[in-house]
C-alpha cells in the first residue's frame, strides 16, 4: 500500500511540473486560433476529419480528432508544438521519423510561437482532468 501511495504522488508531481508551456495561457485566444486556423480540417468541436485512421489513397491519414477519442494527448508537449510549427513531415524527420506522409502544413510563418502554445492549452483544457494527467506525464520535468 505505502508502494502504491508513493507512485501515486510521484506520478502527479510529475504531471504537475511537466505541462507548463501550457501553464497560464490565453484560453480565450487559443479558441479563437483554433477556428479560424484548425477547425476546417479537425473540426469545429475538436471532432477531426471522418476515418482518421485510415490513409488515403496517396498514404496520407485524414486530419484525427483533437478531443479525447483522437491520440493528440498521446503525444508529448514538444512534439505536439514541432508537429504544428514546422508540419507533420519536418518535425518527424527532425526526430529520425523519414517518409511519413502528414497532411499537416506546417503554421510557422502564420502563428507565432504564443499563439501555437495557446491553441494546444486551449485544446488540452477540452480533455477530461484524467487524460489531461496522462499527457502531462509524457512531459519532459522542467528546471
Amino acid at each position: 500500500m505505502k508502494h502504491a501511495l508513493i507512485f501515486a504522488v510521484s506520478s502527479f508531481a510529475t504531471g504537475a511540473t511537466a505541462g507548463h508551456e501550457l501553464d497560464d495561457r490565453d484560453l480565450i485566444n487559443g479558441q479563437t486560433l483554433y477556428a479560424q486556423e484548425c477547425a476546417s480540417c479537425h473540426g469545429a468541436n475538436l471532432e477531426g476529419q471522418p476515418d482518421w485512421r485510415t490513409p488515403d489513397a496517396n498514404g496520407v491519414l485524414p486530419a484525427p480528432p483533437h478531443d479525447a477519442s483522437g491520440h493528440t494527448w498521446h503525444h508529448d508537449n514538444q512534439l505536439l508544438f514541432e508537429y504544428t510549427r514546422l508540419g507533420g513531415e519536418e518535425a518527424l524527420a527532425a526526430r529520425g521519423v523519414i517518409g511519413f506522409a502528414s497532411g499537416m502544413p506546417g503554421f510557422g510563418n502564420v502563428l507565432t510561437d504564443d499563439e501555437i502554445w495557446d491553441i494546444l492549452a486551449y485544446i488540452q483544457s477540452t480533455w477530461p482532468d484524467r487524460v489531461q494527467v496522462m499527457q502531462a506525464d509524457r512531459n519532459l520535468p522542467h528546471d
